[in-house]
């Protein structure tokens, strides 16, 4: 850890993220703040905070990179079947920090979180910017799921997600790839590490040069959200 370059606690400044540690996998730097200018700076370079609480302030920008290209997204026969045979909702920003709450709720196995107050806060100040946003998948009008994230562009940045009833989440991220596909064209998720879960809905990895080059060329795009998106059926 002492060999980590230690950020300014008022104005950090990002190292290169190609110095980032292999082991562990893209830790990058550690200080820092959480304010919106130095959150927004860090996803414009494909850095993003990732710590709990009793730790340092801790950056990271791993490499492979994982991401979900909108036309390579994977929709089981079961998924096709769930989403015809319920009525679901899917709204937008209307719950955002009920959705952070959720995301933040210790997994089945996990004692502990990564979504601090510190940074359920932070992220907040970004969705009251229109800088984060939040996918909700509703079902007889109860919140059944979603997720939230980060709008870079042509690129989100995507934080977390959860589910309350079975398969909300991949519906989530199914509508998200929707919402990018129509309109942006080449945009696509970033999902920052694998797992089993993303796997299963097409993600795959990419050097971190490929994604931040990719970054690079969409991260100026005229931002965009949609005020309410149909529920689709892909």
């Amino acid at each position: 850890m002492s060999a980590l370059p230690l950020l300014d606690n008022e104005y950090p400044v990002f190292p290169n993220p190609e110095m980032a540690l292999e082991e562990p996998n893209g830790l990058l730097a550690v200080g820092g703040n959480l304010s919106q200018r130095t959150l927004l700076d860090a996803y414009q370079q494909g850095i993003f905070p990732w710590y709990e609480d009793g730790q340092p302030l801790l950056w990271w920008s791993p490499n492979p990179r994982t991401v979900i290209f909108p036309e390579s997204i994977h929709v089981s026969r079961s998924l096709k079947k769930t989403l015809r045979n319920k009525p679901w909702e899917i709204r937008i920003n209307t719950v955002f920090e009920q959705v952070t709450t959720h995301c933040a709720s210790p997994r089945e196995g996990q004692p502990s979180t990564w979504i601090t107050q510190e940074m359920k806060k932070a992220y907040l100040g970004l969705h009251y910017s229109g800088h984060a946003h939040s996918l909700e998948v509703w079902l007889d009008n109860v919140l059944a799921g979603g997720l939230y994230g980060v709008l870079v562009g042509g690129v989100f940045c995507g934080e977390s997600m959860f589910s309350l009833e079975r398969d909300a989440s991949k519906i989530a991220l199914v509508q998200l790839s929707l919402i990018l596909k129509q309109y942006t064209q080449t945009g696509f998720i970033d999902c920052q590490v694998s797992n089993n879960h993303l796997c299963s809905m097409g993600a795959i990895e990419i050097p971190r040069s490929d994604f931040i080059a990719k970054l690079i060329r969409l991260r100026d795009m005229h931002p965009f959200w949609p005020q309410q998106w149909l529920c689709k059926i892909p």
